[in-house]
């Protein structure tokens, strides 16, 4: 092996769980929670021999975490309600509608048919041919009944991750709700160019697909809530792309924020423990600023992951919301440059947010497979200095 670790030891929890809720509570200067957005470069660094291969280790998160110097995990992530797609319940059959040579046309859990590389379903952007929503008809006939909190089985398949949360805040955790946002919910059932018309087609469909997100949402929170207190509400929404939104602000506020609204509003009513602060985060890719005033409306009080290539700034969206909670922000392009750029991002980026608090940098997406190791392993050092 190749590799160096930034730590040893595994770490304490309670530490971590520490500069979390420093970062919730936007503590100046307080130590600066560590960890990444994801990646999409370990292969390489495997294949280069700087890091194990995933079936030599039994918890490979675990490892990463030695290597890179992250801190322990500090949340429990409850689900059942989408974050790309739909909460359905069942899933879509996934099957093989067509042989093209090289390629197959899959129909997948999602109920999209979806072009594949052949016996390839991983590393690469497929291209999704058609979705299950295109009219009243296909509503209820494909999806609606798949989106019913009574289904039989339902929120049981759900209740061991909210009785696990539990567990987990009594450790000091910080527990949270996953949910698909409207617009990705939207997108994913009907298409990203589709839906665009059909806010201006059939707005009572978008309404009606929106009050049955929102009825499925508010049901199966309210059985979580039962054995767990939420600090969080997060939301997968990926509703701006370079420029700004993909619909108007205005389309927010008609199609998307009463739903949100009367959800958040509900859950912090429901919570068992009423001492919580209940915080709200959205998670858009693109040009976010763009939203946010948008969004603060109705409660959100964090965002991520502040794409730089579309044009967003960290340091001076930290100025100008010195409330908002941020995570992101590291320009991934960057980080397969040399040292020097490196350290010019940093040194103008952690010292400010550090002394602002309420941030925690991560790339703005997965680490890219043009990022080499060392430049990796640079990163992480200048962050554990500037972090610690």
């Amino acid at each position: 092996m190749k590799s160096e670790t930034l730590r040893s030891g595994a770490g304490d929890p309670a530490v971590s769980a520490k500069k979390l809720w420093d970062f919730y509570a936007i503590t100046p200067d307080a130590p600066i929670y560590q960890e990444e957005f994801g990646y999409f470069v370990l292969d390489r660094w495997i294949e280069e021999g700087y890091l194990k291969p995933r079936d030599a280790v039994a918890d490979y998160d675990a490892y990463l975490r030695e290597v890179f110097g992250y801190d322990e995990p500090a949340l429990a992530s409850v689900g059942g309600l989408g974050w790309c797609e739909g909460g359905f319940f069942p899933l879509f059959e996934e099957k093989v509608l067509e042989d093209r040579g090289d390629y197959e046309l899959v129909q997948d859990y999602a109920g999209r048919s979806v072009l594949f590389f052949k016996g390839r379903r991983r590393g690469f952007m497929p291209e999704y041919v058609d979705h299950p929503v295109k009219d009243w008809k296909t509503w209820e006939e494909n999806v609606k009944w798949r989106l019913q909190p009574d289904t039989p089985g339902r929120l049981e398949s759900t209740e061991g991750g909210a009785r696990y949360a539990a567990e987990c805040a009594k450790k000091g955790f910080v527990v949270n709700q996953l949910v698909v946002g409207g617009y990705m919910f939207l997108r994913s059932m009907i298409g990203p160019e589709e839906v665009l018309y059909m806010f201006y087609d059939d707005p009572k469909l978008i309404h009606e697909c929106m009050k049955t997100w929102f009825e499925l949402a508010d049901a199966v929170i309210a059985h979580h809530q039962k054995f767990v207190s939420f600090d969080e509400l997060k939301f997968g929404e990926d509703i701006c792309y370079n420029h700004g939104p993909l619909i108007s602000p205005d389309m927010i506020r008609e199609f998307l924020l009463p739903y949100y609204q009367q959800l958040y509003t509900n859950m912090k009513k429901r919570n068992l423990d009423q001492s919580k602060t209940l915080h709200f985060q959205i998670d858009t890719d693109g040009h976010s600023p763009s939203v946010i005033d948008v969004y603060r409306s109705i409660g959100v009080d964090y965002m991520s992951p502040f794409e730089v290539a579309a044009g967003c700034d960290v340091v001076e969206l930290g100025k100008r919301y010195p409330d908002l909670r941020m995570l992101g922000g590291i320009d991934k392009r960057v980080l397969a440059q040399d040292f020097d750029a490196i350290d010019r991002m940093l040194d103008r980026i952690l010292p400010a947010m550090r002394k602002r608090g309420g941030y925690i940098p991560t790339c703005d997406h997965g680490v890219p497979a043009e990022v080499s190791f060392e430049n990796y392993m640079h990163f992480r050092k200048r962050m554990l200095e500037y972090g610690s």
